[in-house]
């Protein structure tokens, strides 16, 4: 052993956050809020503990709720009062998520980020207008050009509410190309884009699925979603989407993906954002109710992963909680 070289000097108290190579704050944070246009009070989502739906009149309580505890964005997704085919109530100025934007804008200081995306206003649950044969033949899917529109549509629906942020989620191709030229061409200039720019067809969504609404009435989205076994791929994606003018790039999920956050990080200059989404939180709650893992501390570590990884922002359920402890 060489003597001269002893690790754990650094390791004790005093020192050791002074050399820590990585910090987690609350600012780091984004925290999901789901409104629910049909809701007339708050309604806990059975699968994700310590979470709610909440009726329009709530959103802004709730949203006060989370900058108390420091985190200072929040991301909206919307359970509309009734959907079509076409999921036409995703860009009614009337919708959940513009109601609600205009109201916690107007009333908070929030960082205000909507989801667009038309899974959850559809019929179908998918994530755009059905091509013709959709529901008969399974190879037939997503009209990705049709749902173009239909996504700038959203986008600037949202940014006429005041929305500071918004985040499509969909996997079309050219989807941030079209809503930034809408938003451009509306006057919404500074309404920034979160692209979920490397988005996989994992099984970690589920209970986001419960949470929303959002579960596919038939086959699954692996035409638009990515391939689990991809690596490679996620550059590509990554580079159209700044190259259309997306301002973060997200990866989701977050953790079964961390290889994919450093390879985004170490490739691109631009801010990375990672989904700790609902199944890692899921499972983390699952695991400390039988008593098998403390749940703050490992939330906090698989936050802390996250960052290291690369991650700028976390958009997470854990938020609330770990930005009390932080």
């Amino acid at each position: 052993m060489d003597m001269n070289r002893r690790p754990r000097r650094l390791r004790t108290d005093g020192v050791r956050s002074l050399v820590r190579e990585t910090d987690l704050t609350a600012s780091d944070l984004i925290a999901p809020v789901f409104v629910d246009a049909t809701a007339e009070r708050r309604q806990p989502i059975e699968s994700m503990p310590g979470h709610e739906r909440v009726p329009v009149s709530d959103a802004v309580e709730r949203v006060e709720e989370i900058r108390e505890t420091g985190v200072e964005a929040v991301i909206l997704f919307g359970i509309p009062d009734s959907k079509d085919d076409r999921g036409t109530r995703a860009w009614a100025e009337d919708g959940v998520v513009q109601r609600a934007t205009r109201k916690i804008t107007a009333e908070t200081d929030a960082y205000v980020i909507t989801d667009v995306c038309l899974c959850e206003y559809t019929e179908h649950g998918h994530c755009g207008v059905l091509e013709d044969e959709a529901r008969s033949n399974p190879r037939v899917t997503v009209d990705n050009d049709e749902t173009l529109d239909r996504l700038a549509d959203i986008a600037v629906s949202h940014a006429r509410a005041g929305a500071d942020m918004v985040a499509p989620s969909g996997m079309m191709d050219g989807m941030v190309a079209a809503i930034r030229t809408g938003l451009d061409g509306e006057g919404f200039e500074h309404v920034s884009i979160m692209s979920y720019a490397a988005k996989y067809e994992s099984a970690f969504y589920g209970p986001f699925r419960d949470a929303a609404d959002g579960a596919p009435a038939f086959s699954d989205r692996r035409h638009y979603q990515m391939d689990p076994a991809n690596v490679r791929e996620a550059s590509r994606e990554v580079e159209l989407d700044v190259r259309q003018g997306a301002d973060v790039l997200m990866v989701k999920p977050a953790l079964p993906y961390l290889d994919i956050v450093s390879q985004v990080r170490r490739e691109f200059d631009h801010p990375v954002a990672a989904y700790n989404v609902s199944g890692e939180y899921a499972m983390v709650h699952a695991a400390a109710e039988k008593g098998w893992l403390e749940l703050e501390a490992t939330a906090y570590e698989s936050l802390l992963s996250i960052k290291r990884a690369g991650a700028d922002l976390i958009l997470t359920y854990f938020a609330e909680d770990i930005a009390n402890r932080l």
